[in-house]
């Protein structure tokens, strides 16, 4: 009895005049219920209520990320070690089932392509001294040759960030037209700068195993190693691009497809008569 309440109805009749007379027999009526049970009770005003200053402070100016905050540069590189692996592996696969910008799946990354380029550039100097020093004459004491690391870092760093750019620009401009089709179409496909980076950024996961194998002082094994590894890369590139570099004109098309393709070969020269000449 003592967890159990009671609410009491009392029916008071006017009779005889006597409006204090009741009958405690037959006017008095006794309904259970339970007080304790809080969803019998009112609800509680919302947290909103309570603090009208919450509400205004997560409005839609509060996610705006601005070019000179470091959460606007952090978003790039919110990635786990398992989406960048999976992303260098697709990089390596000359024909996967899955595009890579659907892989991206609208969150491309820099984190990657910057440790990928970074990985490059001093495998690089390390393969390039190793080939120097087996070329070199013993008689005398080897000196290091320091411009080599300057070199693969502006070669590198500088053919990552500047010629994807150059592409999106080029995008840019060439798909007003859209070749005829709509402006849903050409906006669908159109692609990011960031896209580019981390697509020109991926490419070179390739020239990691190149430049650890490519020090050899066998010349034409050199060549091949280097060979391979833009046969990779470029088919990575243009398999990818051409989606996107279709938007445009046919003729327009054609020769930004040829245009990527004679960069990436001339990045892939550079690397081979720099290091492993």
């Amino acid at each position: 009895m003592a967890n159990r309440g009671y609410d009491v109805v009392v029916d008071v009749d006017d009779h005889e005049g006597d409006l204090g007379h009741t009958d405690l027999q037959e006017d008095l009526e006794f309904h259970s219920s339970n007080f304790n049970d809080p969803s019998t009770h009112p609800s509680k005003l919302p947290p909103s209520l309570h603090h009208p200053s919450s509400s205004s402070s997560t409005g839609p100016l509060s996610s705006k990320r601005y070019l000179w905050t470091l959460s606007f540069y952090a978003q790039f590189f919110a990635v786990d070690t398992t989406s960048v692996l999976h992303r260098c592996l697709s990089a390596l696969l000359p024909f996967p089932h899955t595009s890579f910008l659907d892989i991206l799946d609208g969150n491309p990354d820099l984190y990657g392509p910057f440790w990928i380029a970074t990985t490059v550039v001093f495998i690089l100097f390390l393969t390039g001294t190793i080939s120097q020093y087996l070329a070199s004459h013993h008689d005398t004491a080897f000196v290091y040759n320091f411009r080599l690391l300057s070199g693969a870092a502006g070669l590198v760093y500088g053919y990552t960030a500047l010629v994807p750019v150059g592409l999106w620009v080029a995008l840019k401009w060439f798909s007003r037209g859209g070749a005829g089709r709509g402006l849903g179409e050409v906006e669908r496909e159109a692609i990011g700068v960031v896209e580019c980076w981390a697509l020109y950024g991926y490419a070179n996961v390739i020239w990691i195993p190149v430049a650890l194998i490519s020090w050899s002082p066998v010349s034409w094994l050199n060549y091949l190693f280097v060979a391979v590894g833009f046969a990779v890369s470029a088919l990575f590139l243009t398999r990818n691009l051409w989606p996107v570099v279709s938007v445009t004109e046919a003729k327009v098309s054609r020769v930004l497809v040829v245009g990527v393709v004679g960069l990436h070969a001339g990045l892939a020269i550079a690397i081979k008569f720099l290091f492993f000449a």
